[in-house]
């Protein structure tokens, strides 16, 4: 593979970090264009960083000048707008556009698994995942009448040791710690498809600078799909505890905890497993290889390293005991 002169959009986040270490080892030319607010995620030395608004295009002109990339990848664009903005900042200056999507777009609940690419997309439940379709309609307009250079990445539930994948955060870890009842929407049996961040860069670097990539739509995520249950029980191994496991429908856990609503009815209440056949077409050497048993373990050792990441949402905890005690007053 080429290396290339890439454009990270972003390039501190959760998955965009990944993406730019692993852009640097496979030896492409790294400039991030960001705000230089965030300090969770510092940027390595050999990265070209240009301080610059996403959302103000003038501020994003005034850095870039007539510079010229082989591929942009945008991490920030989560509505039309942002889109159409991007479309006049970066058409007929970059070789390739790849856009971060979401694989919540796709049909909620599907109809059948595993999700391929040719999955419809349709999800009456979550704006964020709506909007993502919108946007994802935009770019493939653009390619079809322009020939705009887009290529769609659609991550699912990617994280790195700062985040905790279950709806309570921290909140649910120190309940674990505590011996509280910990809320677990469903069951408890649905499958999850939850993927490590460095494994997701391997797929995208791998994606750069590829011409059978434009105008084409990839899904990137892990062959590891844990049930919910382990999930947490994985979280409490990395404590040294045992969970207590209070197993709550997701329509009363959003009846009581509305924020927590469109995520867990969009998304997570449904099973959801992936055939990453297309992507390994172009990337064979992407393999999952960080199972979600030492991701926790990572997870953990990050949030016990610092009081300050410890913050209980009292809200939250009040309401999640709220549910427990119903569930175990009423059964």
């Amino acid at each position: 593979m080429a290396a290339t002169r890439t454009l990270f959009i972003g390039g501190t986040g959760v998955i965009s970090s990944a993406c730019v270490d692993r852009a640097l080892q496979q030896g492409h030319e790294v400039t991030v264009i960001n705000r230089g607010t965030s300090t969770t995620r510092p940027l390595p030395p050999e990265v070209e960083v240009l301080h610059a608004d996403i959302r103000d295009p003038e501020s994003v002109h005034a850095v870039l000048g007539e510079r010229s990339f082989d591929v942009a990848a945008e991490f920030l664009a989560f509505t039309p707008e942002h889109i159409r903005t991007d479309l006049g900042l970066f058409e007929g200056r970059v070789g390739q556009y790849v856009f971060i999507s979401s694989a919540s777009a796709y049909q909620t609940p599907p109809s059948r698994l595993p999700v391929t690419e040719s999955t419809p997309l349709r999800n009456p439940f979550w704006q964020y995942s709506r909007d993502k379709i919108a946007c994802e309609d935009l770019l493939v307009e653009a390619y079809r009448e322009r020939g705009f250079p887009v290529t769609i990445v659609r991550p699912s539930h990617t994280y790195d040791r700062t985040l905790i994948p279950t709806s309570g955060g921290w909140t649910d870890l120190d309940r674990m710690r505590r011996g509280a009842p910990v809320i677990v929407h469903g069951d408890g049996s649905s499958l999850w498809t939850i993927t490590h961040n460095t494994d997701f860069a391997v797929a995208f670097v791998g994606l750069l600078g590829r011409p059978e990539a434009v105008g084409e739509a990839f899904h990137v995520t892990s062959d590891e799909s844990p049930t919910w249950d382990q999930i947490y029980c994985y979280l409490a191994e990395g404590l040294g505890v045992e969970a207590d496991l209070v197993h709550i429908a997701s329509e009363s856990i959003a009846a009581i905890v509305p924020d927590l609503g469109p995520g867990l009815l969009g998304d997570k209440a449904h099973s959801m497993i992936f055939d990453n056949t297309k992507v390994k077409a172009l990337v064979p050497e992407f393999q999952a290889r960080v199972p979600f048993a030492h991701g926790a373990g990572e997870i953990v050792e990050w949030f016990l390293a610092d009081p300050s990441r410890q913050r209980v949402d009292r809200d939250l905890d009040a309401a999640f005991d709220h549910l427990a005690d119903r569930a175990r007053t009423f059964g």
